[in-house]
């Protein structure tokens, strides 16, 4: 179990909230105002170099969110399950809105009947969610507060590489989501997709950085094994984008699958660690502001 030093933070909680409230509405904003722009852009380059330019960029969020710790030692508790569950809430949404809506839109396009949709969809949340508990099985690591899984030696295998490969795990999902989602030629959805676990990305970024830092790490080192393992998305996201761009009848099972991981990542990872030391509130509030800011994100990009 990581023991912590709580040290205070610049502002007082509620301010931290008001401001991370009225930046993530700027960038909102921002973002409605120059989609138009960059959609012209994007337009021109392949499914393939926009999956993995997109997961790309959503994998080095993760470094983005723990550049803080050049400034700071420690969060408070409080706020860092608040941020937890910011992520969770924007990869719910994400998951909804961009996963499984589409999915059930492409199996009602490709096949008909609606016993079919309802087939896929079951079917692939299922795979990918047993895919993940198998990986979660047999693949030693680390959770951040909760603490050595998997029959995880510490003799044998160094914490911070525990500490790699669980974060491995939850960015191997989102990477996969990622290419999934521009695999349908649906170019606003795939960039929605790619900001809302961009932005999950950040919060995650920083706790993996100062549980490093709390466990006697130099900040650069932090810092360096944060930008690694978010470098692991690129892969999920070329994984995913090839898988489609092959067979197009895979493109709902595909959504589907990683719809499926991307919940169990949610469900079995972020949401009890976020709500394992009393601040279920706050990390509850922190999900339904995730939740509204990624809605608010998908209707930007209409």
């Amino acid at each position: 179990m990581i023991k912590r030093r709580i040290l205070p933070v610049a502002m007082p909680p509620y301010r931290v909230a008001l401001v991370s409230i009225l930046s993530l509405l700027l960038f909102v904003v921002l973002l409605a105002e120059f989609w138009p722009h960059l959609e012209q852009r994007l337009e021109n380059l392949s499914t393939l170099q926009l999956g993995l330019l997109a997961s790309l960029i959503a994998g080095l969020f993760t470094a983005v969110g723990a550049i803080p710790i050049f400034f700071i030692k420690q969060l408070s508790r409080s706020i860092e399950d608040s941020l937890m569950g910011f992520g969770a809430g924007v990869m719910l949404a994400a998951t909804a809105y961009e996963l499984v809506l589409p999915a059930i839109d492409h199996a009602d396009t490709l096949f008909g009947p609606a016993w079919v949709t309802i087939l896929i969809l079951t079917v692939g949340i299922a795979a990918g969610g047993l895919l993940l508990l198998a990986l979660h099985k047999y693949v030693p690591h680390e959770h951040f507060i909760l603490g050595p899984e998997s029959g995880a030696d510490h003799i044998k295998i160094r914490r911070v590489w525990l500490f790699i490969m669980a974060i491995a795990l939850h960015n191997l999902p989102e990477g996969l989501a990622v290419g999934v989602g521009f695999g349908g030629n649906d170019l606003a959805s795939g960039v929605a997709l790619a900001i809302g676990i961009g932005l999950q990305n950040m919060p995650e970024g920083l706790v993996v950085a100062i549980a490093l830092m709390s466990l006697g790490y130099s900040r650069m080192t932090a810092f360096g094994v944060t930008l690694i393992t978010g470098l692991v998305q690129p892969l999920g996201g070329l994984i995913g984008v090839v898988a489609v761009s092959l067979v197009d009848l895979m493109m709902p099972f595909a959504l589907a699958f990683a719809a499926g991981a991307m919940l169990f990542v949610i469900s079995h990872e972020i949401i009890p660690e976020s709500h394992s030391k009393g601040h279920q509130s706050k990390a509850t509030f922190g999900v339904l502001l995730g939740f509204v800011v990624m809605t608010a994100i998908g209707i930007a990009l209409g």
